[in-house]
């Protein structure tokens, strides 16, 4: 016999059928014993009665156990339909009950929403904490989020191709998290913020139209929604203009997220300029929901652009705003390469806001090595320093790089806004801890001297 997910029992009522699964409850009524048995796709109810062949294994089972139920399906009595789960209006007789494993009692309850529970506990048993039904609900719509957007690219003519992990530092408004290699006494990699240079690079290549569902690292303060390691949406695509990566990016926001069974307020999305949503909202995430948008679960995107290129960091130096791999508005790249106007000069970026939060972002990109040049002299780079950072974008760009442009969207980001979830950690499997450090496993961890030996390092205390 094969196994039945415990959802489909409703559906073979009469049939015999042999379910898998953890011990959700265990409820004993004097002679009768009640199990809600459950897996990923459910729970069903199993009842023991005495004269059941395994009643005496049955009294002696507890939460989380893990069996296997062979046994027949049959319909609930009227009073005792619950109306909560899908498989409400039946149970199972059991005829064969197996324990495949034991567990000890979890040190937290599995049957809430978790949210009461000590963040650090939580992480420290993750594998536990998983398994309650809401998390379990929103790594299944990761999965789903993620697929639907896959297939959409895939029907626009999009491939998916992998960057590398082992990078270079760029410079991308976050520390960088750095590997020593052992083959290059006192050099480095760095784990990518994003594959900005290398998508740009493929440009060049000529794939004209990329995606990756990419891993990127910042070496940045944790907040609610921000963590050390995020999932993005990445896509690039050649011989485009800023209208076009937005439209095409609007219609696979649309088709995803309504395909997922949400309601978006506003088609077309909403077009604001910077200096609009600054003297408006005050600020470049906004929420554009009524009270009742909110309680009925609506989605209000807009498009944010015409963003000042440059701004002044703490000590008075030109910086990017967003991205110095960005193409200037056609009208400001005179000013761009002689260096005037700085903080006049708008650029092509444009950002996806959600429901008070950024979801997205991208620009055109430059495409000309004196564009690039011109970036980077602005803010302080010397001609070494350029040359040694960036030589290889500026060599590839004399070699007929196309006009191209693209956007990212944040997974977690995203997911957040659908399920209405205040913290990063909620939508990712093993997130890190506020304090920096890693579900499940103690990382960051001290290297043996062997190790350390080999990477040619000392750590000097």
């Amino acid at each position: 016999m094969e196994r039945t997910l415990v959802l489909n029992v409703k559906d073979l009522v009469g049939q015999s059928v042999e379910i898998f699964g953890w011990v959700a409850t265990r409820r004993d009524h004097g002679k009768i014993i009640f199990i809600d048995l459950r897996d990923r796709s459910g729970i069903v109810q199993v009842v023991f009665t005495p004269s059941s062949k395994d009643y005496a294994i049955a009294s002696e089972l507890r939460s989380e156990w893990v069996l296997r139920i062979k046994g027949k399906v049959k319909i609930r009595p009227e009073k005792m339909v619950n109306a909560d789960i899908d498989t409400g209006k039946v149970e199972v007789e059991p005829e064969e009950i197996e324990v495949l494993n034991k567990s000890e009692t979890p040190p937290f309850p599995l049957d809430t929403s978790g949210e009461e529970i000590d963040e650090e506990i939580r992480l420290k048993y993750r594998y536990l904490d998983l398994r309650r039904e809401r998390l379990q609900k929103n790594i299944k719509m990761r999965s789903e989020f993620v697929d639907q957007i896959r297939q959409f690219l895939f029907k626009k003519g999009f491939l998916e191709i992998e960057t590398p992990v082992l990078s270079a530092p760029t410079p991308e408004g976050s520390r960088d998290f750095v590997v020593p290699s052992r083959f290059n006494p006192g050099r480095f990699f760095a784990l990518p913020q994003s594959p900005q240079q290398y998508k740009q690079l493929l440009m060049v290549a000529g794939f004209e139209k990329y995606f990756q569902i990419a891993k990127c690292f910042r070496d940045e303060d944790l907040r609610a929604d921000r963590g050390f390691e995020h999932t993005q949406v990445d896509l690039e695509m050649s011989f485009v203009e800023q209208k076009d990566i937005m439209a095409l990016d609007e219609e696979m926001i649309t088709v995803v997220v309504e395909g997922m069974g949400y309601k978006i307020k506003q088609k077309p999305f909403p077009v604001f300029t910077y200096q609009e949503v600054m003297e408006k909202f005050g600020a470049d995430k906004f929420d554009l929901r009524t009270e009742e948008d909110r309680l009925n679960g609506i989605l209000t995107y807009a498009w944010v652009r015409d963003f000042p290129f440059f701004e002044k960091d703490d000590e008075g130096r030109w910086t990017f705003t967003h991205n110095p791999f960005s193409h200037a508005k056609p009208e400001h790249v005179d000013w761009l390469l002689k260096g005037e106007r700085v903080g006049d000069i708008l650029t092509t970026q444009y950002d996806l806001v959600c429901n008070g939060l950024e979801v997205g972002g991208g620009s055109i990109r430059a495409n000309k090595p004196e564009m690039l040049h011109a970036v980077f002299k602005i803010m302080g780079y010397s001609e070494k320093a350029i040359d040694k950072q960036f030589g290889h974008m500026l060599a590839a760009f004399k070699y007929g790089a196309p006009p191209h442009g693209g956007i990212a969207h944040g997974i977690e980001r995203n997911l957040m806004v659908l399920l209405g979830e205040v913290y990063l950690r909620e939508v990712q499997a093993f997130p890190q801890t506020s304090s920096g450090r890693t579900s499940v496993m103690s990382a960051p961890s001290e290297l043996e001297s062997k190790q350390l030996k080999e990477l040619h390092l000392k750590i000097e205390k």
